[in-house]
């Protein structure tokens, strides 16, 4: 439809997530007819700035969500459980970022470069995966296509914002704290509601979520989940370990995977260039390879330290990085709502 705009509620509008929704809303110019900030009742009555304008943030409650064609949430899985299924009711279009409905059997998990066509299955509400699980997907997307997927092995080293912009400020705090030789503020990290908290300055914490019965995290299994969701492909293995570094932004991964058939490392190499959303940053001679320092602020996932495996004779390795607050979360919610409007 031509020239159509959209009322487009972000709940969780003032949060880490929430405010690079409203950033990439703006930047790529989605057809915003109103915009509706909403957030906690703390948080109600602040402004936030929108093309130009200060836009007042209000308390998401259901009736917030009148008029509303398209909502964004990303403010936790209980505000999404609660509040998600109002707006629906209410005629909009839910696109969660939280944990609440990626497994729902009737709920689709999409990353728009790899299962598009899945969005045309959902009945009010469609999930953004998890940031790890996205930036994985992506470059796993074009080997399966090609090759297949057997196996996939990989290990996180992910950004602290991913807990929220609270576990940003007590790394800063911890930093400077250790530095100065005074004690450290121990209050969010690995898991803020768990009792026991570590220092993530100059630390590498192996959890990421709280522990499951199989000894795994919540996140790791999250990874697992959803891979297999996104493809389509319950046979497909995948073992996680998530970790957690003392870095602001941007989540890397290494990532093996066995192939179903042999390979060429010169085509996988050209099917990632060419493959959309990805960056391929690759020269370990000259030292060429995706850092999140170099992926703040940009959406595609990059991807790196190509090999062959030097015992499996279909298995790669690859290094994947990605702004875990842009394709990890808020730009591909935007991507999906741009996917969404596409099919009407």
């Amino acid at each position: 439809m031509a020239n159509k705009t959209y009322t487009v509620a972000v709940v969780g509008a003032t949060g880490a997530v929430g405010e690079q929704m409203l950033k990439y809303l703006e930047e790529r110019q989605f057809p915003v007819k109103e915009l509706r900030p909403l957030a906690s009742k703390r948080s109600a009555g602040g402004t936030i700035r929108f093309r130009g304008q200060d836009v007042v943030v209000q308390e998401a409650t259901p009736e917030a969500f009148e008029g509303v064609d398209i909502a964004l949430f990303s403010a936790g899985g209980s505000v999404s459980e609660k509040l998600a299924p109002e707006a629906v009711k209410r005629g909009a279009v839910v696109i969660d970022n939280t944990n609440a409905f990626r497994m729902h059997p009737e709920v689709p998990l999409v990353v728009p470069e790899v299962n598009k066509e899945a969005i045309r299955n959902h009945k009010g509400i469609i999930a953004n995966p998890n940031c790890s699980t996205i930036q994985m997907v992506v470059a796993l997307k074009p080997l399966y296509d090609r090759y297949g997927v057997d196996r996939v092995i990989v290990s996180t080293y992910q950004a602290v914002s991913g807990s929220g912009w609270q576990a940003v400020v007590e790394l800063e705090k911890q930093t400077q704290a250790s530095l100065a030789g005074d004690q450290l503020p121990l209050n969010v990290m690995p898991v803020s509601k768990l009792d026991k908290h570590y220092p993530i300055a100059f630390n590498v914490i192996p959890q990421c979520d709280v522990a499951q019965e199989n000894g795994f995290t919540l996140e790791e299994m999250k990874m697992v989940r959803e891979t297999k969701k996104i493809f389509d492909d319950p046979e497909i293995k995948v073992t996680a370990t998530c970790v957690r570094v003392p870095v602001y932004r941007g989540h890397s991964e290494s990532v093996y995977v066995e192939l179903k058939q042999d390979f060429d490392l010169e085509e996988v190499r050209s099917l990632l260039e060419n493959a959309p959303g990805i960056v391929v940053k690759d020269d370990i001679q000259e030292q060429v390879y995706p850092m999140p320092i170099d992926a703040v602020d940009r959406t595609e996932v990059f991807v790196g330290r190509i090999r062959r495996d030097l015992h499996h004779p279909r298995a790669l390795n690859l290094w994947v990085v990605s702004d875990n607050l842009l394709k990890g979360a808020a730009t591909n919610a935007i991507q999906i709502a741009e996917a969404l409007i596409a099919e009407e």
